[in-house]
């Protein structure tokens, strides 16, 4: 009767990839949720004028940034599953409402599939704005969002003013109104 012996695998090697893929998953999560300044893309579009778009609304209507000219725009980069958009969707549904007239609010849903969950959003918000869907990113792209919430400010003369990059406060909201002459 021969003995076969096996070497028990050494617990650095069972506990190494998990724990590798968990500081992975948790750096990537950071990374994507803190707002961001300075030298992304969506910076080098200041100045500039607004790419164009043509989307689709929820309802099945479209939108295009060409209905948008002449009007200051302001467009709001969200997703259902967002914890910060559901921070400052009341901020962009009282802005909506104060400036309607005066100033476009567009939401824009990024990489988001779930229609249902978008419109119990926008129901459980009452937000009465249209929202677009960018089911290709090309809109995002175009816009250099890299992650959800990005709101673009565009001036009434077609450009981009500013960009904010993390959930809106009261405060960096009327920081950027300011850039299109929106006062909130």
């Amino acid at each position: 009767m021969t003995s076969t012996s096996t070497n028990p695998v050494p617990i650095w090697r069972r506990v190494l990839p998990p724990v590798l893929a968990l500081v992975l998953v948790g750096t990537l999560g950071a990374a994507l949720l803190r707002p961001r300044s300075g030298g992304d893309a969506g910076d080098k579009l200041l100045g500039k004028p607004a790419p164009t778009f043509a989307l689709a609304t929820l309802d099945g209507g479209q939108l295009s940034s060409a209905q948008l000219r002449g009007q200051p725009l302001l467009l709001n980069f969200w997703a259902s599953w967002c914890v910060p958009c559901r921070d400052e969707a009341p901020l962009l549904r009282e802005l909506s409402e104060k400036q309607s007239g005066k100033l476009r609010v567009v939401g824009v849903l990024f990489d988001d599939k779930d229609k249902k969950g978008m419109r119990k959003f926008i129901a459980d918000y009452g937000l009465s704005y249209p929202n677009l869907l960018d089911s290709e990113l090309k809109t995002a792209i175009d816009y250099g969002i890299g992650g959800v919430p990005e709101t673009i400010y565009v001036g009434a003369d077609g450009l981009v003013k500013s960009v904010d990059r993390g959930g809106l406060t009261r405060e960096r909201l009327s920081a950027g109104l300011k850039t299109i002459g929106v006062e909130f």
